[in-house]
């Protein structure tokens, strides 16, 4: 009788986790509709942009984006160099008309996923499958994305939260593959007095950054983290963008059982929530400005997957 019973509750038990995993893959289409492209920026409206500018107490504004030159470490093979040119110029100092007009132009020769940078929707897949259930052969040919480009993003203008997670953990810096999850995440919002609301921009301050020029190749080799329940965590809170103080957000090495890059896959693909990358939070974290208002108009290159940005947070 009890061996029945047992085999019951098992049953039951890998009935809801067959359920359970079930409605974790059944990911698309979006809860914006089928034909949705932007993905969590929906939850952007002109109310939180009011409700953000009230914030302003101040008047400073920070530059959350790093210079980037060819050195900068980067998810290889990235890179990124710049040529300052003299088109028709070259020896000769007389330059344009009566007024001797001379003038320098730059091309750049550079991984877009370079430095400080907003990963769109149309950046990482599971398996052939992106963002609402588009396909990589329909959306991704070399001449730019069809679908998900990063030009079709809105002007990304809210409230932004920075956590201190290496404060509210008592160091200076996280180490390699540390994960922030759920304990993490409240424990420092609850320490600064903050909560995460539906539209935010959550920026997550480890320290990493402060080896960026003193020590870039362990900088770029691995890197503490968002963790997969974390990610999780936030898209319930319904925030439309996650970004930290690190290359790639998440922990590497990455949390064990939680594959390649399972953080990104969580939110891009699965949930159309924003990754900022190579955020520069230590002089929030240095003025307490806890929150604050969130600036980011992204360049509009038509197809882009990612663009290299420079956000800018106004106390």
């Amino acid at each position: 009788m009890m061996k029945r019973i047992l085999t019951g509750v098992l049953a039951v038990v890998g009935i809801a986790l067959a359920s359970s995993a079930m409605a974790e893959d059944k990911w698309f289409p979006s809860k914006w509709g089928p034909a949705d492209e932007i993905g969590a920026a929906n939850y952007l409206s002109p109310d939180k942009v009011l409700a953000a500018s009230k914030l302003i107490t101040t008047g400073k504004a920070y530059p959350l984006g790093i210079t980037v030159n060819r050195l900068t470490p980067a998810f290889a093979p990235r890179r990124c160099d710049i040529y300052v040119v003299q088109p028709g110029q070259v020896g000769s100092a007389k330059g344009l008309g009566p007024t001797s007009t001379t003038y320098n132009d730059d091309i750049l020769n550079c991984w877009i996923g370079i430095g400080s940078q907003l990963d769109g929707l149309g950046h990482i897949g599971i398996g052939d499958t992106y963002y609402n259930g588009n396909k990589w052969a329909d959306i991704a040919p070399i001449t730019g994305l069809a679908k998900l480009g990063t030009h079709n993003i809105p002007p990304i203008v809210t409230r932004g939260v920075v956590l201190d997670i290496a404060g509210h953990l008592g160091v200076e810096m996280l180490t390699e593959g540390q994960a922030i999850n759920q304990a993490e995440i409240e424990g420092a919002a609850d320490k600064q007095g903050v909560e995460i609301r539906e539209g935010d921009v959550v920026l997550l301050h480890t320290g990493w950054m402060g080896i960026l020029d003193s020590d870039p190749e362990r900088f770029g080799k691995a890197e503490p983290g968002l963790g997969v329940a974390g990610a999780k965590y936030l898209v319930g809170k319904g925030v439309v963008a996650v970004g930290a103080d690190t290359w790639g957000v998440e922990a590497v090495p990455f949390e064990k059982g939680e594959g390649i890059f399972g953080v990104h896959q969580q939110l891009l693909a699965r949930n159309g929530t924003y990754i900022l990358e190579n955020m520069n939070t230590a002089d929030l974290v240095a003025d307490k400005a806890w929150e604050f208002l969130f600036v980011l108009g992204q360049p509009r290159y038509e197809g882009s997957v990612q663009a290299m940005i420079n956000p800018v947070a106004i106390r």
